[in-house]
């Protein structure tokens, strides 16, 4: 297993190669190379010249940090059949960069529309009979996290879908704080999903479903929004010893394709010492829990 640490709230504090440097004084052995205006932004086509790329491989391996993953956020599953089209060659600009910097994993979202599950199902297998050939012939490793405000959510739906693409390219990510949003099943969707699960993100959420649904109160009541956090381990409502005891027990821990990253993005301004503390943190459930 590798450990990972998401560089997101270091972003705005630092250059993209600069990075590096900054993980590896933290502690971690890897980062997660996340969404990065200066590399694979949300949504739109990657910003990176071979050029860059090869500046950014470079300062990792000065830094004696790999790349654990590469995580791109783009509308391959989108119900708008040219915004879906343009996400298909955004992703093979992607998976190119990710082969670049000799990284073979890459992990994402579903990114179709709740409202639309119908259509953002047939956009996403529309998009798997294009990119699966190229994710299998590059050796990349996929990883899709049922974010919140998707038109797959829950965790036993997510393993369905990627039961679907038929492809041993294609993994489960569990996001710690997703937990509520996912079908609060954690356990059974862990258990479920096996080998499927190669991914993790560790950070706390408080419950909205707790205190009669009232822990959080948008209005009008009835918005279509959906409410969870990035916190540090603690702050929140996630069981982390049913988290950290079914890796455990699914034998998540000593397998060498599975990355775990701290993905706490709620304390920009303590975000080193945040850091640190989910780096130990982690490390100490790990310890307790492993096989």
């Amino acid at each position: 297993m590798k450990v990972a640490l998401d560089p997101t709230p270091f972003h705005h504090s630092h250059s993209l190669l600069e990075l590096p440097g900054v993980v590896a004084g933290l502690g971690y052995e890897y980062l997660q190379l996340t969404p990065h205006v200066d590399m694979i932004p949300f949504f739109n086509h990657p910003k990176a010249d071979d050029d860059l790329v090869a500046k950014f491989r470079k300062a990792c391996t000065d830094a004696g940090v790999g790349i654990a993953s590469v995580l791109p956020v783009l509308r391959w599953s989108g119900p708008d059949e040219d915004a879906r089209e343009a996400a298909v060659r955004y992703w093979k600009r992607a998976i190119q960069i990710t082969v670049d910097l000799d990284v073979n994993v890459m992990n994402t979202e579903f990114s179709g529309r709740p409202e639309k599950p119908e259509e953002s199902e047939r956009a996403f297998y529309r998009s798997m009979e294009e990119l699966v050939p190229i994710i299998e012939r590059e050796g990349i490793d996929v990883r899709i996290d049922p974010h919140p405000d998707d038109f797959v959510e829950d965790g036993l739906a997510a393993i369905r879908m990627i039961r679907g693409i038929n492809s041993r390219n294609f993994g489960l990510v569990y996001v710690a704080c997703h937990t509520y949003h996912m079908g609060d099943n954690m356990r059974e969707i862990m258990t479920t999903a096996g080998d499927m699960l190669r991914l993790v993100h560790v950070a706390d959420t408080m419950d909205h479903h707790a205190s009669h649904g009232l822990r959080y109160i948008t209005n009008p009541p009835g918005n279509a929004v959906r409410v969870h956090q990035h916190l540090k381990i603690g702050d929140g409502d996630v069981n982390f010893d049913e988290f950290f005891g079914t890796l455990g027990e699914i034998g998540f821990y000593d397998r060498d394709d599975t990355v775990m990253v701290s993905s706490v993005f709620a304390e920009n301004e303590n975000a080193q010492e945040v850091s640190r503390y989910q780096l130990a943190t982690m490390n100490d459930y790990v310890t307790k829990y492993r096989g």
